[in-house]
């Protein structure tokens, strides 16, 4: 007769037997603290050598072998960057494209998320099928199309370069942020929406006082990737805003007249609101990429 194994039981790559003993124990957290050591380094290794090479002169920058702890630490580097490159101008360009974007992001992509979970509208997997499809086409392919488009807007025949809308318009339409809200919204209780509807309330009011409150996880996970998608973005922005730079795109025209540690400070001053980003919201993110994964 078969013994059966509780379904409570934990299948890990080290049996509990073994991990008890003195021998397991030991051989478990050596590999454990080696192998969270090289994922450090790996990720974290580029960022410090970013950060460190600001404070290094030119000449100890290329000094081989390198410099861990820069030797006579200065902050003249990020100072130069600061004025030569006009940050504070291309942050404020950046700000006001991401921000734009943001908002229009989040009115459209709720929006259909919403009409899809919740309102089931005729064809609608189909509809989730093709966005979904979308996302298979690579983001270069797209370029020329949409260059095209924003240089002749059609219907209005409008003429988007160096306005913020070049920027705003083509990331409306998130495909990956529609699935993700609406996979959020599947695991709303539908007794919650027909309560509302007792009550009085529409759609609308329904999304607003009902779907949104409980939702915050996932909109601030699909804000920061809003965010983060516009502020990184380079190629779009270097063709359709050439007037109006944004921090990546500043930073990369003034690369070839730079000394190497400017350049080095600049783009870690560059990256500093994302890191900051990241490490306020880093709880949201993780709770809203497992929010909405389990019913019950």
């Amino acid at each position: 007769m078969s013994k059966t194994v509780p379904s409570s039981a934990t299948r890990t790559l080290i049996s509990p037997v073994r991990l008890n003993q003195p021998g397991g124990r030991r051989a478990y957290w050596t590999v454990l603290v080696l192998t969270l050591a090289v994922a450090t380094l790996v990720f974290v290794g580029p960022l410090y050598w970013m950060a460190t090479g600001g404070f290094k002169s030119s000449q100890e920058l290329v000094r081989t072998p390198p410099t861990i702890i820069p030797s006579h630490p200065s902050t003249h580097a990020f100072t130069e960057a600061w004025d030569r490159l006009g940050m504070a101008q291309l942050l404020l360009n950046t700000v006001v494209y991401a921000g734009g974007a943001l908002l229009l992001q989040l009115t459209f992509c709720v929006a259909a998320a919403y009409s899809l979970s919740k309102l089931r509208p005729i064809l609608g997997n189909v509809i989730l099928g093709m966005m979904l499809a979308s996302m298979m086409i690579p983001a270069a392919a797209l370029v020329i199309p949409q260059y095209l488009t924003v240089l002749d807007l059609p219907l209005v025949h409008w003429n988007l370069m160096n306005t913020p809308w070049v920027i705003w318009l083509p990331t409306v339409a998130n495909a990956f942020n529609v699935f993700l809200l609406k996979r959020f919204f599947d695991s709303i209780p539908n007794e919650l929406l027909d309560a509302a509807a007792i009550d009085g309330a529409g759609p609308l009011r329904t999304l607003w006082s009902v779907v949104l409150p409980l939702s915050r996880p996932i909109l601030g996970v699909v804000s920061i990737f809003g965010l983060v998608a516009v502020w990184k973005d380079f190629l779009w922005p270097l063709i359709t805003v050439p007037e109006h730079e944004t921090l990546n795109v500043g930073v990369n025209t003034a690369a070839t007249s730079m000394p190497q540690n400017t350049l080095i400070a600049g783009l870690f001053l560059a990256s500093i609101p994302t890191i900051a980003l990241f490490l306020v919201f880093q709880r949201n993110i993780m709770a809203g990429l497992t929010a909405g994964s389990l019913k019950g």
